[in-house]
């Protein structure tokens, strides 16, 4: 992105600040439990808030519905691959890997329609950027682990990747793939340079998937999933919500205009709320 702004703007002289933030130093206890994905962007947005940072470059997936009110999300960036993937010894596959195989995730959705693949895996937790995830698979910590396609490639490290999960298999979070862009909505000047970037498929399809999750409530703590596709000017989105063992699933779709993303994101929560998602929901908060 830097890369980019630069070609859009000559003269630009932009500044990377590295934060490392909660999210990333908290490696032993599940996201979960001590949070959730807004651990993840909650020092970025006090930094931008400070004056400290103009703006922040965030993965859709891990920021909450809910943004504080002086910020702001302007600019998305076109969708890479939203798809998870496998990442194995050997190369194995999920239907190859033995039985009683340890795969890592972190993601009680990715957990939730792992099982329901295959009830016979243990999965055990797994944090830490790519990389340590990547070390601790090579340590034989694990069999497998099952991270976003997306991260892999912005990294080049695709050639990792033992199997892509295609949506009907195992279906994406919610702003998968997709790299939003925050800042502070009195900063007109940054809003401006930024906006070349904005991809309008990329902003519609997460349109409809955040409109879902936040109909449905949705957080790091409950197996809830969502895709959009954008052809032309129809977008389909396509949902699920699970127990957290994948023994129960309602999984759903709906397509219309794409100028209607949000309703159609609202629409398809309340159908999977009445066709039994509310049931699991209520069960799984129960449990918490």
């Amino acid at each position: 992105m830097r890369a980019r702004l630069l070609e859009l703007h000559a003269g630009l002289r932009i500044e990377l600040v590295v934060m490392k933030t909660a999210g990333d130093r908290i490696l032993d206890t599940p996201l979960a439990k001590i949070g959730g994905k807004g651990l993840f962007i909650k020092e970025l947005e006090q930094a931008m808030l400070a004056g400290r940072a103009d703006l922040a470059v965030h993965s859709m997936k891990d920021v909450p519905v809910e943004l504080p009110d002086a910020l702001y999300i302007p600019t998305v960036l076109v969708r890479e691959d939203p798809r998870d993937c496998l990442v194995a010894r050997d190369g194995a596959t999920l239907a190859s890997l033995r039985p009683g195989a340890v795969v890592g995730t972190s993601s009680l959705r990715r957990r939730s329609q792992l099982l329901a693949l295959r009830s016979d895996l243990e999965l055990r937790d797994l944090r830490g950027n790519v990389t340590t995830r990547l070390e601790k698979l090579q340590r034989g910590e694990f069999d497998g682990i099952v991270l976003a396609a997306a991260g892999l490639r912005r990294l080049g490290l695709a050639g990792h990747v033992s199997e892509y999960f295609s949506t009907p298999t195992v279906l994406p979070a919610v702003g998968q793939g997709i790299i939003g862009i925050e800042c502070r909505r009195e900063d007109a000047r940054i809003a401006a340079l930024i906006a070349p970037l904005e991809d309008a498929d990329a902003r519609d399809a997460l349109t409809a998937e955040r409109a879902l999750n936040e109909a449905l409530q949705g957080g790091c703590q409950v197996p809830i999933a969502g895709h959009a596709r954008v052809e032309g000017g129809t977008l389909e989105l396509e949902a699920l919500v699970a127990s957290l063992d994948g023994c129960e699933r309602v999984r759903a779709m709906r397509s219309g205009p794409r100028a209607d993303a949000a309703e159609l994101g609202r629409q398809l929560a309340h159908h999977l709320l009445e066709r039994g998602a509310a049931r699991i929901l209520r069960d799984i908060g129960a449990g918490n």
